[in-house]
């Protein structure tokens, strides 16, 4: 986890990713905070919402980054296999 933090860190605004639900507890000893709003995917056929995936996926944000709000809309991009 140490090796993927300092990537998201050094190079991107926000880190996501998604959890089962015994793991809560080790992201956010880490850091990561649970995201509380809707989860969408922009798709080749443009944003769906991903609601399988509501209330699992845990944010890493980053020092200096805009201050988020866990209650709004997040949007990852599309890929083959599992979104988030």
């Amino acid at each position: 986890m140490g090796a993927l933090e300092r990537v998201v860190r050094a190079a991107y605004d926000l880190g996501a990713l998604a959890s089962t639900d015994e793991a809560p507890g080790f992201y956010a000893a880490r850091g990561w905070l649970l995201w509380r709003g809707p989860l969408s995917a922009l798709s080749p056929s443009g944003t769906v919402r991903t609601e399988e995936d509501d209330g699992c996926v845990h944010v890493l944000p980053v020092a200096g980054g805009a201050e988020l709000d866990a209650t709004g809309e997040l949007v990852c991009d599309w890929r083959d296999g599992d979104l988030w």
